[in-house]
Protein backbone atom coordinates (compact mmCIF):
# COMPACT_ATOMS: atom_id res chain seq x y z
CA UNK A 1 0.00 0.00 0.00
CA UNK A 2 1.07 3.60 -0.52
CA UNK A 3 0.02 4.89 2.90
CA UNK A 4 0.62 2.38 5.66
CA UNK A 5 0.07 2.43 9.41
CA UNK A 6 3.82 2.79 9.87
CA UNK A 7 3.69 6.05 7.94
CA UNK A 8 1.07 7.29 10.40
CA UNK A 9 3.33 6.46 13.33
CA UNK A 10 6.21 8.30 11.65
CA UNK A 11 3.89 11.30 11.24
CA UNK A 12 3.01 11.22 14.96
CA UNK A 13 6.60 10.62 16.01
CA UNK A 14 7.86 13.52 13.92
CA UNK A 15 5.54 15.93 15.74
CA UNK A 16 6.64 14.53 19.10
CA UNK A 17 10.36 14.79 18.31
CA UNK A 18 10.02 18.36 17.03
CA UNK A 19 8.05 19.27 20.17
CA UNK A 20 10.78 17.78 22.35
CA UNK A 21 13.31 20.17 20.79
CA UNK A 22 11.22 23.11 22.06
CA UNK A 23 11.14 21.48 25.50
CA UNK A 24 14.95 21.22 25.54
CA UNK A 25 15.11 24.98 24.84
CA UNK A 26 12.45 25.93 27.41
CA UNK A 27 14.45 27.92 30.00
CA UNK A 28 11.41 28.25 32.28
CA UNK A 29 11.11 24.48 32.71
CA UNK A 30 13.25 23.41 35.71
CA UNK A 31 13.46 19.88 34.23
CA UNK A 32 13.81 20.83 30.59
CA UNK A 33 16.61 18.34 29.84
CA UNK A 34 14.93 15.28 31.33
CA UNK A 35 11.49 16.36 30.11
CA UNK A 36 12.84 16.91 26.60
CA UNK A 37 14.59 13.53 26.75
CA UNK A 38 11.33 11.81 27.75
CA UNK A 39 9.41 13.20 24.77
CA UNK A 40 12.37 12.67 22.43
CA UNK A 41 12.49 8.98 23.36
CA UNK A 42 8.72 8.71 23.02
CA UNK A 43 8.90 10.23 19.55
CA UNK A 44 11.70 7.86 18.55
CA UNK A 45 9.66 4.83 19.67
CA UNK A 46 6.79 6.05 17.51
CA UNK A 47 8.92 6.80 14.45
CA UNK A 48 11.24 3.81 14.54
CA UNK A 49 9.24 1.23 16.48
CA UNK A 50 9.21 -1.24 13.58
CA UNK A 51 13.00 -1.35 13.20
CA UNK A 52 14.30 -0.86 16.75
CA UNK A 53 15.24 -4.25 18.30
CA UNK A 54 12.96 -5.30 21.18
CA UNK A 55 15.83 -5.19 23.72
CA UNK A 56 16.74 -1.63 22.78
CA UNK A 57 13.07 -0.64 22.84
CA UNK A 58 12.81 -2.07 26.36
CA UNK A 59 15.83 -0.01 27.46
CA UNK A 60 14.25 3.16 26.06
CA UNK A 61 11.04 2.44 27.98
CA UNK A 62 13.04 1.86 31.20
CA UNK A 63 14.77 5.22 30.77
CA UNK A 64 11.35 6.87 30.31
CA UNK A 65 10.05 5.18 33.47
CA UNK A 66 13.11 6.31 35.45
CA UNK A 67 12.60 9.90 34.29
CA UNK A 68 8.97 9.87 35.45
CA UNK A 69 9.78 8.01 38.68
CA UNK A 70 12.48 10.50 39.69
CA UNK A 71 10.31 13.55 39.03
CA UNK A 72 12.13 14.51 35.87
CA UNK A 73 8.97 15.27 33.90
CA UNK A 74 7.65 18.80 34.33
CA UNK A 75 5.28 21.04 32.40
CA UNK A 76 6.97 23.92 30.56
CA UNK A 77 5.93 27.36 29.34
CA UNK A 78 4.42 27.98 25.93
CA UNK A 79 4.08 31.70 25.24
CA UNK A 80 0.35 31.37 24.63
CA UNK A 81 -1.66 34.18 23.07
CA UNK A 82 -3.41 36.51 25.50
CA UNK A 83 -7.16 36.28 26.01
CA UNK A 84 -7.55 39.55 24.06
CA UNK A 85 -5.64 38.14 21.07
CA UNK A 86 -7.66 34.96 21.13
CA UNK A 87 -10.89 36.92 21.32
CA UNK A 88 -9.85 39.02 18.29
CA UNK A 89 -9.00 35.90 16.28
CA UNK A 90 -12.31 34.33 17.29
CA UNK A 91 -14.23 37.37 16.03
CA UNK A 92 -12.20 37.46 12.81
CA UNK A 93 -12.79 33.80 11.91
CA UNK A 94 -16.22 33.24 13.45
CA UNK A 95 -17.86 29.91 12.71
CA UNK A 96 -15.17 29.10 10.15
CA UNK A 97 -13.18 27.77 13.10
CA UNK A 98 -15.41 24.69 13.02
CA UNK A 99 -14.37 23.80 9.49
CA UNK A 100 -11.10 21.92 10.33
CA UNK A 101 -12.91 20.00 13.07
CA UNK A 102 -15.73 19.00 10.71
CA UNK A 103 -13.27 17.92 8.02
CA UNK A 104 -11.84 15.20 10.26
CA UNK A 105 -14.92 12.94 10.49
CA UNK A 106 -16.03 13.72 6.92
CA UNK A 107 -12.69 12.83 5.32
CA UNK A 108 -12.31 9.81 7.58
CA UNK A 109 -15.64 8.40 6.38
CA UNK A 110 -14.85 9.20 2.76
CA UNK A 111 -11.47 7.51 3.05
CA UNK A 112 -12.86 4.45 4.84
CA UNK A 113 -15.70 3.90 2.41
CA UNK A 114 -14.60 5.55 -0.83
CA UNK A 115 -10.95 4.52 -0.96
CA UNK A 116 -11.40 1.07 0.53
CA UNK A 117 -10.77 -0.85 -2.69
CA UNK A 118 -8.95 1.80 -4.72
CA UNK A 119 -5.61 0.73 -6.19
CA UNK A 120 -2.83 2.35 -8.17
CA UNK A 121 -1.46 -0.44 -10.29
CA UNK A 122 -1.42 -3.51 -8.08
CA UNK A 123 -1.13 -1.60 -4.81
CA UNK A 124 -3.90 -0.36 -2.56
CA UNK A 125 -3.72 3.34 -1.73
CA UNK A 126 -4.50 2.80 1.98
CA UNK A 127 -3.44 0.10 4.42
CA UNK A 128 -6.27 -2.43 4.18
CA UNK A 129 -5.75 -3.76 7.72
CA UNK A 130 -6.00 -0.31 9.33
CA UNK A 131 -8.00 1.65 6.79
CA UNK A 132 -10.01 3.62 9.37
CA UNK A 133 -6.97 4.72 11.35
CA UNK A 134 -5.04 5.63 8.22
CA UNK A 135 -8.03 7.60 6.92
CA UNK A 136 -8.24 9.37 10.27
CA UNK A 137 -4.55 10.31 10.07
CA UNK A 138 -5.00 11.69 6.54
CA UNK A 139 -8.05 13.63 7.70
CA UNK A 140 -6.15 15.22 10.59
CA UNK A 141 -3.29 16.19 8.26
CA UNK A 142 -5.69 17.83 5.78
CA UNK A 143 -7.55 19.58 8.62
CA UNK A 144 -4.21 20.80 9.96
CA UNK A 145 -3.24 22.31 6.60
CA UNK A 146 -6.67 23.95 6.24
CA UNK A 147 -6.39 25.33 9.78
CA UNK A 148 -2.97 26.85 9.06
CA UNK A 149 -4.26 28.45 5.85
CA UNK A 150 -7.33 29.86 7.60
CA UNK A 151 -5.51 31.31 10.59
CA UNK A 152 -2.33 32.23 8.64
CA UNK A 153 -0.34 30.79 11.51
CA UNK A 154 3.33 29.96 11.49
CA UNK A 155 3.83 26.33 10.30
CA UNK A 156 5.54 25.58 13.61
CA UNK A 157 2.49 26.66 15.62
CA UNK A 158 0.86 23.18 15.33
CA UNK A 159 4.06 21.63 16.67
CA UNK A 160 4.10 24.01 19.63
CA UNK A 161 0.40 23.39 20.35
CA UNK A 162 0.94 19.63 20.08
CA UNK A 163 3.75 19.97 22.58
CA UNK A 164 1.51 21.96 24.95
CA UNK A 165 -1.23 19.32 24.82
CA UNK A 166 1.20 16.42 25.13
CA UNK A 167 2.91 17.96 28.16
CA UNK A 168 -0.50 18.62 29.74
CA UNK A 169 -1.24 14.90 29.39
CA UNK A 170 2.25 13.98 30.60
CA UNK A 171 3.32 10.38 31.25
CA UNK A 172 -0.27 9.16 30.78
CA UNK A 173 0.18 9.63 27.02
CA UNK A 174 2.27 6.46 26.81
CA UNK A 175 -0.02 4.38 29.04
CA UNK A 176 -2.28 2.97 26.26
CA UNK A 177 0.67 1.55 24.33
CA UNK A 178 2.26 0.07 27.45
CA UNK A 179 -1.01 -1.51 28.61
CA UNK A 180 -1.65 -3.02 25.19
CA UNK A 181 1.83 -4.55 25.35
CA UNK A 182 1.05 -5.85 28.83
CA UNK A 183 -2.03 -7.63 27.48
CA UNK A 184 0.09 -9.43 24.90
CA UNK A 185 2.62 -10.44 27.56
CA UNK A 186 -0.13 -11.75 29.85
CA UNK A 187 -1.57 -13.86 27.05
CA UNK A 188 1.83 -15.25 26.04
CA UNK A 189 2.63 -16.04 29.68
CA UNK A 190 -0.48 -18.24 30.02
CA UNK A 191 -2.50 -15.99 32.30
CA UNK A 192 -5.62 -17.11 30.42
CA UNK A 193 -5.03 -20.70 31.60
CA UNK A 194 -4.62 -19.48 35.18
CA UNK A 195 -7.87 -17.53 34.92
CA UNK A 196 -9.65 -20.59 33.52
CA UNK A 197 -8.44 -22.78 36.41
CA UNK A 198 -9.35 -20.12 38.96
CA UNK A 199 -12.85 -19.68 37.56
CA UNK A 200 -13.39 -23.45 37.52
CA UNK A 201 -12.66 -23.64 41.24
CA UNK A 202 -14.88 -20.69 42.22
CA UNK A 203 -18.05 -20.98 40.12
CA UNK A 204 -20.17 -23.95 38.98
CA UNK A 205 -19.02 -24.27 35.37
CA UNK A 206 -22.10 -26.33 34.46
CA UNK A 207 -24.20 -23.16 34.92
CA UNK A 208 -24.41 -20.92 31.84
CA UNK A 209 -25.43 -17.92 33.94
CA UNK A 210 -22.43 -18.11 36.29
CA UNK A 211 -19.98 -18.58 33.42
CA UNK A 212 -21.48 -15.58 31.62
CA UNK A 213 -21.31 -13.64 34.89
CA UNK A 214 -17.64 -14.57 35.38
CA UNK A 215 -16.78 -13.63 31.79
CA UNK A 216 -18.47 -10.21 31.83
CA UNK A 217 -17.30 -9.26 35.33
CA UNK A 218 -13.84 -10.60 34.48
CA UNK A 219 -13.71 -8.41 31.36
CA UNK A 220 -14.65 -5.38 33.44
CA UNK A 221 -12.15 -6.16 36.22
CA UNK A 222 -9.26 -6.94 33.86
CA UNK A 223 -9.99 -3.77 31.95
CA UNK A 224 -9.87 -1.83 35.22
CA UNK A 225 -6.46 -3.38 35.94
CA UNK A 226 -5.04 -3.10 32.44
CA UNK A 227 -6.83 0.09 31.41
CA UNK A 228 -7.87 -1.21 28.02
CA UNK A 229 -10.60 -3.64 26.97
CA UNK A 230 -8.51 -4.70 23.99
CA UNK A 231 -5.76 -5.80 26.40
CA UNK A 232 -8.22 -7.70 28.62
CA UNK A 233 -10.03 -9.38 25.72
CA UNK A 234 -7.37 -11.99 24.71
CA UNK A 235 -6.82 -13.00 28.35
CA UNK A 236 -10.50 -13.48 29.17
CA UNK A 237 -11.24 -15.06 25.79
CA UNK A 238 -8.48 -17.65 26.23
CA UNK A 239 -9.44 -18.26 29.86
CA UNK A 240 -13.26 -18.37 29.83
CA UNK A 241 -14.85 -17.60 26.47
CA UNK A 242 -13.25 -20.26 24.26
CA UNK A 243 -13.06 -23.27 26.65
CA UNK A 244 -16.34 -22.70 28.52
CA UNK A 245 -18.79 -20.46 26.68
CA UNK A 246 -17.97 -21.56 23.12
CA UNK A 247 -16.59 -25.05 23.74
CA UNK A 248 -19.05 -26.16 26.43
CA UNK A 249 -22.21 -24.13 25.80
CA UNK A 250 -21.85 -23.36 22.07
CA UNK A 251 -22.36 -19.60 22.47
CA UNK A 252 -22.15 -17.64 19.22
CA UNK A 253 -18.63 -16.18 18.97
CA UNK A 254 -19.85 -12.97 17.34
CA UNK A 255 -22.30 -12.23 20.16
CA UNK A 256 -19.67 -13.18 22.70
CA UNK A 257 -17.00 -10.88 21.32
CA UNK A 258 -19.27 -7.87 20.92
CA UNK A 259 -20.94 -8.06 24.34
CA UNK A 260 -17.66 -9.02 26.01
CA UNK A 261 -16.06 -5.84 24.72
CA UNK A 262 -19.06 -3.82 25.94
CA UNK A 263 -18.56 -5.38 29.39
CA UNK A 264 -14.91 -4.41 29.22
CA UNK A 265 -15.81 -0.83 28.44
CA UNK A 266 -17.82 -0.76 31.68
CA UNK A 267 -14.47 -1.28 33.43
CA UNK A 268 -12.98 1.51 31.33
CA UNK A 269 -15.44 3.94 32.89
CA UNK A 270 -14.31 3.01 36.41
CA UNK A 271 -10.51 3.09 36.33
CA UNK A 272 -7.73 5.68 36.28
CA UNK A 273 -5.70 3.16 34.23
CA UNK A 274 -7.86 4.10 31.23
CA UNK A 275 -5.88 7.31 31.14
CA UNK A 276 -6.98 8.51 27.72
CA UNK A 277 -10.65 8.35 28.77
CA UNK A 278 -10.58 9.41 32.43
CA UNK A 279 -7.28 11.05 33.41
CA UNK A 280 -6.44 12.94 30.23
CA UNK A 281 -9.80 14.81 30.09
CA UNK A 282 -9.40 15.73 33.76
CA UNK A 283 -5.90 17.04 33.04
CA UNK A 284 -6.96 18.98 29.95
CA UNK A 285 -9.92 20.53 31.80
CA UNK A 286 -7.64 21.27 34.77
CA UNK A 287 -10.03 19.66 37.24
CA UNK A 288 -8.87 19.81 40.86
CA UNK A 289 -10.22 16.32 41.55
CA UNK A 290 -8.55 14.05 38.98
CA UNK A 291 -10.94 11.18 39.83
CA UNK A 292 -14.13 13.21 39.49
CA UNK A 293 -14.83 11.83 36.01
CA UNK A 294 -14.57 8.26 37.29
CA UNK A 295 -16.86 8.83 40.29
CA UNK A 296 -19.57 10.29 38.05
CA UNK A 297 -19.32 7.36 35.63
CA UNK A 298 -19.44 4.48 38.16
CA UNK A 299 -23.28 4.20 38.51
CA UNK A 300 -23.72 4.15 34.74
CA UNK A 301 -20.96 1.58 34.36
CA UNK A 302 -22.52 -0.79 36.92
CA UNK A 303 -25.96 -0.54 35.31
CA UNK A 304 -24.50 -1.23 31.87
CA UNK A 305 -22.50 -4.17 33.20
CA UNK A 306 -25.66 -5.77 34.64
CA UNK A 307 -27.42 -5.20 31.30
CA UNK A 308 -24.58 -6.84 29.37
CA UNK A 309 -24.60 -9.88 31.67
CA UNK A 310 -28.36 -10.30 31.22
CA UNK A 311 -28.17 -9.71 27.45
CA UNK A 312 -25.41 -12.27 26.86
CA UNK A 313 -27.16 -14.83 29.07
CA UNK A 314 -30.58 -14.57 27.38
CA UNK A 315 -29.30 -14.61 23.79
CA UNK A 316 -27.13 -17.62 24.66
CA UNK A 317 -30.03 -19.75 25.94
Amino acid sequence: MFISMEAVYVYLGLFTVLGSLFTFRDQKNPRRVTSGLFYLLYGITLMLGSIIPPFVMGLLVIVMVIIVGTGGLKVGSYGEASSEERQQNRKRLGNKLLLPALLIPIITILGTTGLKDVKIGDMFILDQKNITLVSLAIATLIALIVGIMMTKSNPMTPVKESRRLLEAIGWAAVLPQMLATLGTIFTSAGVGKVVSDLVSTIIPTHSLFWVVFAYCVGMALFTMIMGNAFAAFPVMTAGIAVPLLIGQFGVDANHLAAIGMFAGYCGTLMTPMAANFNIVPAALLDLKDKNHVIRVQIPTALILLCFNIALLYFISL
